[in-house]
């Protein structure tokens, strides 16, 4: 439904862009634009009043095709309130003591309580450094 009222709603804007482009100038724009007198495209009463009364329908199938569209997207939009949202929030406790967790948080296991976990459940030990023969001197000797 959404992109059928949009094509609708560009097509509109495409054709309503023409109709104005083709109306007559009625000057006042410093002096530039339509005002000649040897007959341009569309000229005579007629078809004035018809460019005017096809700007007047596209402008306002313009209008209610924009509605449409506003009133489409904030149908999908779930509403939200400042209230609910403090509400789902966990109230606030007193501040703990330094170097003291908070009551309500778990505690998490420590680093090297997940290493140890580590090496128990691949069941191997930690890794030694094996013993290397003494390196002679640097100096060549």
């Amino acid at each position: 439904m959404e992109t059928v009222l949009i094509v609708i709603h560009l097509m509109v804007v495409a054709a309503l862009v023409v109709v104005v482009l083709l109306q007559r100038s009625e000057g006042g724009a410093l002096g530039i634009g339509g005002g000649g007198g040897a007959g341009g495209f569309l000229t005579g009463r007629g078809q004035a009043s018809a460019l005017t009364r096809a700007t007047a329908i596209l402008a306002t199938i313009f209008f209610l095709t924009s509605l449409g569209l506003t009133i489409l997207a904030n149908a999908k939009r779930k509403p939200a309130s400042v209230f609910e949202d403090a509400a789902r929030t966990p109230a606030q406790t007193a501040p703990a003591k330094p170097g003291q967790k908070p009551a309500g948080t778990p505690k998490a296991p420590s680093l090297f309580e997940q290493l140890k976990r580590q090496d128990n459940s691949a069941g191997s030990k930690p890794a030694t450094p094996a013993s290397s023969p003494p390196r002679p001197p640097a100096g060549g000797q």
